[in-house]
C-alpha cells in the first residue's frame, strides 16, 4: 500500500437505481412505489397541516381578534438596589451608562428602574420609565428623574 493510495471503502459508493425502465429492469410497472393510492401517483404529496382528508385543526378552529404580541414593548426592569452599587453620587443613569456598567445588554433595550432597595446617592434619572417607588426615592435622595420614552421623536407626515 502506498501512502497517497486514497480511495472510498467497499460499499460507500452505491450506483443509483434506475426505476421505471420497463419489465426487464427488476424495477418496472409500480417503480418501486407500490400499488395504488396517493403517494404511488406522481405529484402526489400533500401539504403541512393535512390529516387524510378530514377538516384540518388549522380550519376547525376559529381565528378572529387580535393578539398584541407582536408589538409589545418590553422592558428590562432594574432595581434601585443596583444602581446604589454602581453609580456614583451626582451620576446620570441613561442606556449609555448602564450598558458601561454591565447592567443593560441589547442594542434596542427600554429601562425601566423598579422601587426595590434603598438610594443614598444624588442621582439625576433619563430612562423610559420608572415605577412610582422608585421615582419616589429618587427624589427623595436629592435626585431628579427625567422619565421619556427613548424612542426616536414622532414626525408627523403632511399629504
Amino acid at each position: 500500500m502506498q501512502d497517497f493510495d486514497l480511495h472510498a471503502p467497499h460499499g460507500a459508493n452505491k450506483r443509483k437505481r434506475i426505476v421505471g425502465r420497463g419489465q426487464g429492469s427488476g424495477r418496472g410497472t409500480t417503480a418501486g412505489r407500490g400499488n395504488k393510492g396517493q403517494q404511488s401517483r406522481s405529484g402526489g404529496k400533500t401539504y403541512l397541516g393535512f390529516e387524510g382528508g378530514q377538516m384540518p385543526l388549522y380550519r376547525r378552529l376559529a381565528h378572529r381578534g387580535f393578539s398584541n404580541y407582536p408589538f409589545k414593548t418590553v422592558y428590562q426592569a432594574i432595581n434601585l438596589c443596583d444602581i446604589e452599587k454602581h453609580f456614583e453620587d451626582g451620576g446620570t443613569v441613561d442606556i449609555a451608562s448602564l450598558k458601561a456598567s454591565g447592567l443593560v445588554k441589547g442594542r434596542n433595550t427600554l429601562v425601566k428602574i423598579l422601587g426595590r432597595g434603598e438610594l443614598t446617592r444624588k442621582i439625576n434619572c433619563k430612562v423610559a420609565a420608572l415605577s412610582a417607588s422608585a421615582k419616589e426615592k429618587i427624589v427623595k435622595a436629592g435626585g431628579t428623574v427625567n422619565s421619556a420614552p427613548e424612542t426616536s421623536e414622532s414626525t408627523s407626515t403632511e399629504i
